[in-house]
């Protein structure tokens, strides 16, 4: 019988991938940038390793959302006191923090562990064109749906 290794920590390399977010439909984009973060889609993954991904998003101010989501979908948040409950559009959240909308697609998309918190950090969101992190060289974010049978 064969031996499959298991990726770890000395034996991966890091790898980066650009993304531009504009006229991209919020939740399609979220979840390939979540698919992508965990490292599914190499054929190394490994469930319980961080797969050393990293997601630079560009023009995330541009995202797209369908139907009447952008004025009607509302985002919550609490401060921890009786009463403190805040709701915020989505439109007030993106012209106020360009890219939210992104991280927190993105973030409920990751697993509620270490290994999301983690793969959070590896995701790097951008507002307009330009991103600081071309000594990396990143490549085009994989197409995995293109791979996938239909």
């Amino acid at each position: 019988m064969g031996y499959t290794p298991s990726a770890n920590a000395a034996t991966l390399q890091e790898r980066w991938y650009v993304v531009d977010a504009q006229d991209a439909v919020l939740g399609r984009l979220a979840s390939q940038i979540a698919h992508v973060l965990r490292g599914k889609h190499l054929p190394e993954f490994t469930p319980h390793v961080n797969m050393k991904t990293h997601v630079i998003v560009v023009n995330a101010d541009r995202i797209q959302l369908t139907g009447k989501k952008l004025e009607n979908k509302k985002y919550y948040r609490h401060s921890g006191w009786v009463g403190g409950i805040r709701e915020t559009t989505a439109i007030e959240l993106n012209e106020k923090k360009p890219g939210e909308l992104v991280r927190l697609a993105v973030k409920g998309m990751l697993p509620g562990n270490t290994l999301g918190r983690q793969a959070m950090t590896r995701l790097r969101i951008f507002a307009g064109p330009e991103h600081h992190h071309q000594a990396q060289k990143p490549d085009p974010l994989p197409d995995r749906l293109a791979s996938q049978p239909a």
